[in-house]
């Protein structure tokens, strides 16, 4: 068995939810050691979360946004904590609403994600910047 942890960046995407499977790939290429195991990704942020769902049809990657800019609308009066602008508290909430980690089997190599499933990066930031990510493999 073996454990691999890597810390990663990614290139700076607009507010929005964006699919990183393929970009987190290009960054570990020690996945291809990882016959049966698992990987933990971690977004190191507050501001921004991960999740898995729809890689084919962009329009799901819209709907997203749009639900969640209703949920949680960008109304400074609701919040206290809007020294950073009005994409600051609803950042924050949206982060916790999807959550900072998600784990992925890793079979020969790959995620075994299921046919029409990619890893998204969902970025609650108007201008975010580039986000960091901890991934650790887990396998033989």
């Amino acid at each position: 068995m073996e454990w691999i942890q890597k810390l990663i960046e990614l290139q700076p995407k607009p507010r929005g939810f964006h699919l990183i499977t393929d970009e987190i790939l290009e960054q570990i290429p020690e996945i291809d050691r990882v016959d049966k195991g698992i990987a933990h990704i971690f977004i190191r942020h507050t501001s921004a979360g991960l999740t898995i769902n729809e890689n084919a049809d962009p329009s799901v990657r819209r709907d997203f946004e749009s639900h969640f800019n209703r949920m949680v609308p960008e109304d400074t009066s609701l919040f206290e904590h809007t020294l950073e602008g009005p994409d600051d508290m609803t950042s924050h909430i949206k982060s916790s609403l999807l959550g900072q980690s998600i784990t992925v089997p890793v079979t020969a190599g790959r995620f075994n994600l299921g046919t029409w499933q990619g890893i998204y990066l969902c970025e609650h930031r108007n201008r975010g910047g580039a986000r960091k990510l901890t991934i650790t493999l887990f396998g033989e």
